[in-house]
């Protein structure tokens, strides 16, 4: 250290500074539009036709027929790299990106949304099961 005076100029005049981090996760964070978060399944929409099992270039969905027209969905989130190959190639907009992007958990298994095709839930939102994000 040979300027010692230099670092607590430095020292100072940051201490009237505004800080430069965000008050994260204290306040929630702004996405912008269009943001590649979570991916969600509209079952009624699917047709099965499984292109977003091919463009996936992660592999990290899966469509399983499980009735006539009727569809699951499971997404791997922990494979899913987000970059909306899926969403973009489905042809009937059955999936769609979310701007939920807090996904960490401890346990990996929990990495795993399930979609089922059969009922949608009370609030008229198709079952989500697993990486809720909460």
């Amino acid at each position: 250290m040979t300027h010692p005076g230099a670092m607590i100029r430095q020292i100072l005049s940051s201490i009237f500074k505004k800080p430069a981090t965000t008050h994260y996760p204290f306040t929630k964070a702004e996405v912008p539009d269009r943001y590649r978060g979570k991916i969600k399944f509209n079952a009624p929409l699917c047709i099965g036709c499984k292109i977003c099992m091919r463009d996936c270039p992660s592999n990290a969905i899966t469509i399983t027929k499980v009735g006539e027209k009727e569809f699951q969905c499971e997404i791997d989130l922990a494979k899913c790299i987000y970059c909306g190959q899926c969403v973009d190639s489905c042809p009937k907009k059955a999936l769609e990106c979310t701007n939920e992007f807090e996904l960490a958990v401890l346990d990996g298994k929990k990495l795993k949304a399930k979609f089922d095709a059969a009922k949608p839930s009370q609030d008229g939102k198709d079952k989500d099961t697993g990486a809720s994000g909460a």
